[in-house]
């Protein structure tokens, strides 16, 4: 049986059921391959860069590793509520879940942790991120479990009991949609922002205040796309990423540091939220969607029908997203476009699909038991590890200087190397 929370538990409940399935030992293991490839890109990207996130536009390998999560927060959420005997009960256990994901990723990620090169912790209520990758997660994990809950139908057919799970579509319609008309829809007008002397140094003139001129509608830009905009309109501008991935750019001129030159567009300056409340529409239908091949793999029960399902669910989701890249929809994790939401969760579908042929169908779970263990223990390990909660730990005992740690040693060395 899977498990009841995205990253993360991996214990084999059903909490309105009494009757265990067969723990599908695939998912685990693509569990524990997402973790390995978060903490793979997180760690060397800074030394190659072509496996980090795609400045924009474009598909780089660390751009798989949010869908993937998604995908299996789906494919558990099928498994966990097979079977619901009290919704409301249900319900409630979900969106306890969810809150607990959401909660502890403002923890890791609202800047109450300042990282491996500072000592001190601690967060100005002003300037927090409220938004990450947990909860993301959790966003899409309770409504798609909403999804299940209450918009599942069983239906009489042939004197046997089925589901239909039309509503499930209805919902992903509607939030593409919504997606859609607010993207290409709304308006941008130009706006402005304040540099903020914590996180920036200021311009040589003095200047505080930076202008970006848009004054335009449907663009998909880093400056003028509507999701930057009701980000800054809802959550507030200090509440957004200071460090966008678009600062990477050609044309932001960003330097080894990590400063954007006061002669870069004034949009490179500016927070962006890549985790933001526009493209948590089209990361839920991720969700969603997962959650499609999760009900494949809790009915049909003889492993062809499964993979044969799989596979051409996946290569019909990936012809759609190519079909809209040539239409002029791009490839775009930080707005997490529909034809980017489409062709990595139809990635996600055929690796799924694979690792269930390696490990459930013909059993090669010697080569995988690794991947297996950090799947089981993935939140855990996101916590400590990818969160640099450990690190962090680690750094805290030193000789005499804060800088006399073995955190900074290997640093030093790494850069010395490189």
């Amino acid at each position: 049986m899977a498990d009841s929370q995205p990253l993360l538990r991996n214990r084999q409940e059903l909490p309105d059921s009494s009757r265990k399935a067969p723990r599908v030992i695939s998912l685990d293991v693509f569990r524990g391959l997402s973790v390995f490839m978060m903490m793979f890109v997180d760690y060397g990207g800074s030394f190659l860069p072509v496996i980090a996130h795609s400045p924009w536009n474009g598909l780089h390998l660390a751009d798989f590793v949010m869908p993937w999560f998604l995908f299996i927060a789906g494919v558990s959420l099928a498994l966990v509520y097979k079977e619901v005997n009290c919704k409301v009960t249900a319900t409630k256990n979900a969106a306890c879940r969810g809150l607990y994901l959401f909660l502890l990723g403002v923890l890791l990620q609202g800047g109450y942790f300042h990282g491996i090169t500072s000592l001190t912790y601690g967060v100005d209520m002003q300037r927090i991120r409220w938004l990450g990758i947990l909860q993301r997660i959790s966003v899409g994990y309770l409504i798609a479990a909403l999804c299940e809950i209450w918009l599942t139908h069983c239906i009489r057919e042939e004197a046997q009991n089925t589901k239909s799970f039309s509503w499930h579509w209805c919902i992903i319609f509607l939030l593409l949609s919504l997606y859609m008309g607010l993207s290409y829809g709304l308006y941008v007008p130009d706006w402005e922002f304040k540099i903020s002397t914590t996180s920036s140094s200021l311009p040589p003139n003095g200047s505080y205040v930076y202008m970006v001129n848009c004054s335009i509608r449907g663009d998909m830009g880093p400056a003028c796309n509507s999701a930057g905009m009701i980000d800054r309109y809802v959550l507030g501008i200090h509440h957004l990423y200071t460090k966008p991935v678009y600062r990477n750019l050609k044309e932001c001129n960003i330097s080894s540091s990590g400063q954007v030159p006061e002669t870069s567009p004034s949009w490179c300056h500016a927070p962006f939220e890549p985790e933001g409340l526009l493209s948590s529409l089209t990361a839920t239908v991720a969700c969603i969607i997962g959650l499609q091949y999760g009900h494949i793999l809790a009915i049909v029960q003889d492993h062809k029908s499964r993979t044969n399902s799989w596979f051409s669910l996946s290569l019909k989701i990936f012809v759609l997203g190519i079909f809209l890249v040539f239409v002029g929809i791009p490839v775009n994790k930080s707005l997490y476009t529909v034809s980017y939401m489409l062709i990595t969760s139809a990635s996600a579908g055929i690796l799924f699909c694979a690792l269930y042929i390696l490990v459930d169908v013909h059993g090669y779970r010697c080569l995988t038991c690794v991947l297996e263990w950090m799947g089981k223990h993935a939140l855990s390990i996101y916590v400590l590890v990818i969160s640099n909660i450990l690190v962090i730990g680690i750094q805290g005992f030193y000789w005499k200087s804060p800088k006399n740690n073995i955190v900074h040693w290997i640093l030093s060395r790494v850069k010395a190397q490189s």
